[in-house]
Formats: C-alpha cells, sequence, structure tokens
C-alpha cells in the first residue's frame, strides 16, 4: 500500500499507526533516507492493500475508523482531498485493509506460472521481500530468488531440483506466506515470535531450480520446437512424464555438481533420460549453473534442499560436514521425527558440493513418503512435518 508523505510524517509514525514493525517499513523502501522524508514522497506501507469505499448517508470519517477499526489519521492519510466536515453521499474514499489472510494456495498443481502469479503479489503486499533473478532455465523462464531478512546468518533453501518433486515449492511457499504474515501482524508461529528471525538471519529461497521440468511434469510436452520432439524421445514417446525428474534437456540437476562428478557419472545414464543422467560436465545446464554462481555470491552459512520422498534427512558427505550440522540435523529430526541419515552412496548432489568446497552444514531434505509426485492430499500433512525444520533452520 502506498502513501504519500506528510509534514511532519516519518516512518516511525507509520510504524505506530498501522502497527507495522518499523524495519520492515525500512526495507520495503530501499534507497528512501528515513530521516530526510519530503512532502510528497511515496511510501510502501508492508502488509496492507486499498479498498475503495462508497460514502452513504450518516457516514463520517470518525464512524468509518470505529466501524472498520481503523485510526482516523490513517484515512486521512491516504484521502488528504477529502474533507471530514462536509463528506458527499456518494464520494468514492480509500481505505487501509491489514492483510490477515494467505495468498499461496499451496494444494493444487503448483507449476511455474501459479508460482510467479503469487509471488508478484506477495512481494505487492510485502515489498521488504526482495525478488532477484538468478538465471534462466534451458527454455528462458527467469528463475527467481527471494530474500527476507536483514540478519548476518545467511539460510538457504531451495526446491524443485527434481521435476516430479514440484509439491516441495508449494511446501516452501506456503511457509514464505506463513512468515511474512507473522511479521506484517507481529504474531508467533509455533509459539515463536518471528521478527527477531527477521533481525538476526537473512533468507535466501529458490523456490523452483527447474521450471521447465515442473511444467512438463504437470502441463505435458510444450508446444515449442525443439523441446516437443526431444522430450517425447527421451520418455520413449510416452506423453505421461509423472516420472519425469530431469530439466528439460534430460539432465538430472541435483547430478550435476562437482562432487565426485565423475564417479557418479559412471554408474549413472549416459544419455538424456527422464532421471539419473548427470549430463555431459558438471555444471553444463543452465539451472545448475544459476544455482551454483548464486551460492558463491551469496556465500551461506547453511544449505537446506527440499526433495521427496522418505521423510530423512542427509546431513553428511565424504566426513567433510562440521560438527555444528550433527546438532542441528537433531533438531530438525526432533522437530518434523524425519530420520537423520549421515551418509548415502551419491555424489554431485547440491548439498555434496556445498559441504565439500565450504565445509558448513548443508541438508538434503526428504518430504513425505510413497510414489513421486506425491499427491497433493499430503500437503497439509507435509507442510506440518517440516514447518518445524524451517523455523529450527532461523533459529539453530
Amino acid at each position: 500500500m502506498k502513501v504519500s508523505v506528510r509534514e511532519q510524517d516519518s516512518l516511525w509514525r507509520y510504524s505506530q499507526l498501522f502497527q507495522v514493525p518499523l524495519p520492515l517499513i525500512i526495507d520495503s523502501n530501499p534507497g528512501i533516507d528515513p530521516d530526510r522524508l519530503m512532502i510528497g514522497q511515496t511510501i510502501d506501507i508492508p502488509g496492507y492493500i486499498i479498498s475503495e469505499y462508497t460514502i452513504a448517508p450518516g457516514d463520517t470519517l470518525w464512524l468509518l475508523s470505529v466501524r472498520h477499526q481503523i485510526p482516523l489519521d490513517a484515512i486521512m492519510l491516504l484521502n488528504p482531498s477529502v474533507d471530514a466536515d462536509s463528506l458527499m453521499i456518494g464520494r468514492t474514499i480509500r481505505l487501509p485493509v491489514r492483510v490477515t489472510w494467505p495468498i499461496v494456495q499451496g494444494e493444487r498443481p503448483y507449476p511455474y506460472a501459479v508460482l510467479m502469479e503469487e509471488l508478484n503479489q506477495l512481494h505487492e503486499i510485502y515489498p521488504f521481500m526482495r525478488m532477484n533473478t538468478i538465471g534462466s532455465s534451458v527454455m528462458g523462464k527467469p528463475i527467481p530468488e527471494l530474500q527476507i531478512g536483514r540478519g548476518d546468518k545467511r539460510v538457504h533453501m531451495n526446491g524443485s531440483f527434481h521435476a516430479n518433486e514440484w509439491i516441495t515449492t508449494a511446501v516452501i511457499m506456503r511457509f514464505v506466506n506463513d512468515y511474512l504474515l507473522a511479521l506484517t501482524n507481529r504474531q508467533a508461529i509455533r509459539g515463536l515470535v518471528m521478527e527477531p528471525y527477521y533481525s538476526s538471519a537473512m533468507l535466501s529461497i529458490v523456490p523452483m531450480v527447474n521450471p521447465d521440468g515442473v511444467d512438463l511434469v504437470i502441463n505435458g510436452p510444450p508446444p515449442e520446437e525443439p523441446y516437443r520432439s526431444q522430450v517425447l524421445q527421451i520418455n520413449g514417446g510416452q506423453t505421461d512424464f509423472t516420472g519425469w525428474k530431469a530439466n528439460i534437456r534430460g539432465v538430472d540437476l541435483n547430478d550435476q555438481f562437482p562432487a565426485n562428478w565423475e564417479l557418479e557419472a559412471e554408474r549413472r545414464e549416459q544419455t538424456p533420460s527422464p532421471r539419473d543422467y548427470p549430463g555431459r560436465f558438471p555444471l553444463s545446464e543452465p539451472e545448475a549453473q544459476a544455482m551454483a554462481e548464486l551460492t558463491r555470491v551469496r556465500d551461506y552459512d547453511r544449505v537446506l534442499a527440499f526433495h521427496t520422498q522418505g521423510r530423512e534427512i542427509y546431513w553428511g558427505y565424504e566426513g567433510y560436514e562440521p560438527p555444528e550440522s550433527e546438532t542441528i540435523v537433531n533438531e530438525f529430526a526432533r522437530v518434523s521425527g524425519y530420520r537423520a541419515v549421515r551418509y548415502v552412496d551419491s555424489h554431485a548432489g547440491y548439498k555434496d558440493w556445498f559441504i565439500q568446497d565450504w565445509r558448513r552444514p548443508g541438508f538434503t531434505i526428504e518430504l513425505g513418503e510413497g510414489v513421486n509426485p506425491l499427491p497433493i492430499e499430503q500437503f497439509e500433512e507435509i507442510y506440518q512435518e517440516s514447518l518445524g525444520i524451517f523455523l529450527a533452520s532461523l533459529y539453530m
């Protein structure tokens, strides 16, 4: 919600008027000096939208303030040209509405178009959530990264490395929405007030690493050539892509990282495939390149890669994991009911590469249980199991 600065206004005044934490207002207005506001300057107030109201007989701004539980000065701020002493019946005025409902509707198929639509809505309401493009998929879809928070602890999460694990994106986005709601409304999640974590942690999220693959699984082969013919050939002419894990070129993106890639390449598929083909060389695919470059630039303290399925958390790689990883994964296991697994016979994954190169905690979290893609009916159960992991990643 945008407001226009009046004489004597300040961001602190807006924080008190709308009951929104001051850091969220400051971060919603990058480039604006809080100590040098100018009359007429436009300021974003997070956590609000504007509704229009038509003046009826007997209305006064004071009555509207009481009826809608809105401070009178907030109504005046949004309607600077309205004369409070002579309201005209039939005139339309603007009222601020606090957003207390979720935008993300995760319990449905969640292709790239739905992701971007809901991300744009969230960014409009919560402009302190920063959005960046880290690169593009093979088919040219921009891959978004979100950043929430201003703290020194740098925590990264990602989902949908594998196409038929797209429910991970919906689960991550549900958490993002719940976190934003709790921050702007000063609410707790599972008894934890979120405002201190905004100050202590910078949360980086890539909700959909593999947008082309996700769309392939959910929507079927794309109309564009040569991609349509290629995926049909790789899939043996079958139009059912529910078993597809790879990107649109038949490369498994979680077998793309330079952590003993050669060992994995020897025993995996040798040509493009719906799953398990590691590519011609490490980081051959634009999606993997984008994730690698982002990780180098952001220099994360820990990373969490969400996959399905198995209700397990993989946390070690070749003995490179630091001692604190065990403390963190034990808490993840406690709050989720998932099983902590130190080593598996696998290489070249994103988590493996991060642990190997940074010697910092990295985790692959296998959400839910069953056959991929997991049925959407499991969404709520999976979310409640994983919510504790999301929160623990901020406070551990």
